[in-house]
């Protein structure tokens, strides 16, 4: 009776509001930060790699939205990988998720720490990061409808704060905002790719960072009301974010040059900081802080569902399945939380650049499920010529992606570092294989 209830209050949420929660789970510090760093790369061609991205991330999450939509999973992507490949693709499929977003929320805590030290910067790091972390417990802890509908205000706020950059980017190019500086015109690039083709593609990875947490809305697609709005809640989210995206980061563009633009600073913060708006880098750092403080809580809320379906299945340990009655996995939210505190303690404690690679080799972890996910839905769905084809070009993107960190040194150390943990995930594969061997026997 209980366990028809809490399902009930699990399945409410309208196409427009999965929406809103994907962007609430998408926009983060990916996009606030990471866009810099392929702008250096790219140039104003950035904005062609973000195209190119927009469309990946639709194939992907559009082939996710039809699973769900025909067979609604608790474990979403990781329960459509078993259900294709068998055993070890799910396994690995969980705890590939689960060891990337683990490390990836102990880079995003280390960021918000310092972004709150750009108003209280005598308070230690680590006392900003255990803050932090107790408030993303406390959001998980409010169960499934308390989470939504505060992805719902945080995806509010995260995009009125890129709008308002929009205003103030296009006042500033019609010379309505005072100029500190010697040139207040807009910049015209002189170049388009200014390292060439290969500048374009080693940035392409950045852009798919910016839509990162796509596969967060399969886990929650399972709560709609109608399982065939998933598709829909998707293509306008994407349309959205897309919009947003390519108009503001045109803008900073074409107010600056491109190799102004550094990993430490916002490229919206960066594009405004000859003109006098005072208030403009404490609004956007709230931003920054929120868009963080956002993907984290994401994070924390899908690793932890993934860990509870994860035990149940066999491929955890069944003690991390258990749920409070407010379904609520407690167990596996500790076993979160702790290798949340190691991944914190390793950003507060590794030299910079090394955490750095870490962190890539997480992001470039989240990508490879991209990969499970078109491949599965080869396997599971009936699909068209277009179909077929769309899913082809959307596995050859994101390969592209992957190669293309192989171009810049910078991100290169991440990809094998991320291909250490496939063979560390791998190895445990094959030590349990005959286990399962045994198992499907019996």
């Amino acid at each position: 009776m209980s366990n028809k209830k809490n399902s009930s209050q699990e399945t409410h949420l309208s196409w427009w509001q999965l929406s809103l929660v994907g962007i609430g789970c998408i926009i983060g510090t990916g996009f606030f930060l990471g866009s810099s760093l392929g702008i250096r790369m790219a140039g104003p061609s950035i904005l062609i790699a973000f195209i190119i991205a927009a469309f990946a991330t639709y194939v992907v999450y559009d082939a996710l939205a039809k699973m769900t939509a025909k067979d609604p999973a608790e474990g979403s992507f990781r329960s459509y990988a078993k259900k294709a490949f068998g055993r070890w693709a799910g396994f690995s499929s969980g705890w590939v998720y689960w060891s990337s977003e683990m490390l990836i929320m102990g880079s995003q805590m280390t960021a918000l720490a310092l972004f709150s030290r750009f108003w209280f910067p005598r308070v230690p790091l680590w006392a900003f990061a255990a803050g932090y972390a107790v408030l993303g417990i406390l959001v998980v802890l409010m169960g499934a409808s308390g989470f939504d509908r505060l992805e719902n205000l945080f995806a509010v706020i995260k995009v009125a704060a890129i709008i308002m950059f929009i205003l103030l980017a296009a006042l500033a190019c019609m010379g309505w905002l005072h100029h500190h500086g010697t040139d207040p015109r807009p910049h015209i690039p002189d170049r388009l790719m200014p390292h060439g083709f290969m500048g374009l593609w080693s940035s392409f990875i950045y852009a798919l960072y910016g839509f990162g947490g796509v596969e967060m809305m399969g886990l929650m697609a399972i709560r709609l009301k109608d399982k065939n709005d998933a598709p829909k809640a998707g293509r306008m989210m994407l349309i959205l974010l897309v919009t947003i995206y390519l108009l503001s980061i045109g803008l900073a563009v074409t107010m600056v040059s491109w190799n102004e633009f550094t990993d430490k600073e916002s490229p919206f913060v960066i594009a405004l900081k000859d003109y006098h708006v005072p208030f403009f880098p404490h609004v956007f750092n709230g931003a920054l802080i929120i868009a963080g403080f956002s993907t984290m809580s994401a994070s924390l809320f899908s690793v932890t569902s993934m860990m509870s379906t994860l035990a149940k299945e066999g491929d955890a340990p069944s003690f991390f399945s258990k749920k409070t009655r407010r379904n609520i996995p407690v167990r596996a939210l500790i076993l979160t939380i702790s290798g949340m505190a190691v991944s914190v303690i390793m950003g507060l404690l590794m030299p910079r650049m090394i955490y750095e690679y870490i962190t890539t080799a997480a992001g470039l972890m989240l990508i490879y499920n991209w990969l499970f996910i078109l491949f599965a839905s080869k396997k599971l769905l009936e699909l068209t010529f277009w179909g077929t084809l769309k899913n082809f070009l959307g596995i050859i993107l994101i390969v592209l992606a992957v190669i293309g960190t192989v171009l810049h040194k910078g991100s290169r150390p991440g990809l094998f570092i991320s291909f250490l943990f496939l063979l560390v995930i791998g190895s445990v594969i094959f030590l349990l294989r005959k286990k399962w061997n045994k198992e499907k026997g019996a």
